[in-house]
Order: structure tokens, then C-alpha cells, then sequence
């Protein structure tokens, strides 16, 4: 249902013909590999993206965490000093 129907390719007779020695065949003449490089190259920039935004909202709660850990520590040491005066 969602493939889509690729157009039938017209029927050549097949003709026998002589390859020279010196001139090798083409090792490979099917269809072409450049739209499956086009969707390799555009899932591999997506994963890219993906990781790059991970590792930042990572890093942004890894310096918030410090950040609030070194608060409590320095409330922590206002209240401690003001009990002891």
C-alpha cells in the first residue's frame, strides 16, 4: 500500500554480441546506489543531531546539580556559623 509501484522497464530481445579481450565488463550494472546513500547519509546527520542535543541537556543538569550542591554547601555553612556566634 505504501510502496511505490515502479514503472515496468520495456523488454530488450537479448543479442548476443562479442566482448573484445582487452576490455573488461562492468562489474556491476544494476540499479543505482545513490538514493540509499542519500537516506544513509541523512539518518546518520539525524542520530549526529540527536546525540549532540542529548549530550548538551546533559551536561546543562550536570552543572545545574553542581551548581546547587555548591549553594547547599555555602547556605549550609551561613547557618552553621551563625548558630555558633
Amino acid at each position: 500500500m505504501f510502496r511505490p509501484k515502479l514503472p515496468d522497464t520495456p523488454h530488450v530481445p537479448s543479442i548476443t554480441t562479442h566482448i573484445p579481450q582487452d576490455r573488461a565488463p562492468a562489474p556491476f550494472a544494476g540499479r543505482s546506489v545513490a538514493p540509499f546513500v542519500g537516506v544513509g547519509a541523512g539518518a546518520v546527520a539525524a542520530v549526529v543531531v540527536v546525540g549532540v542535543v542529548l549530550t548538551a541537556l546533559l551536561a546543562a543538569v550536570a552543572v545545574s546539580a553542581v551548581s546547587v550542591a555548591i549553594a547547599a554547601v555555602v547556605l549550609r555553612s551561613f547557618v552553621t556559623g551563625a548558630n555558633r556566634r
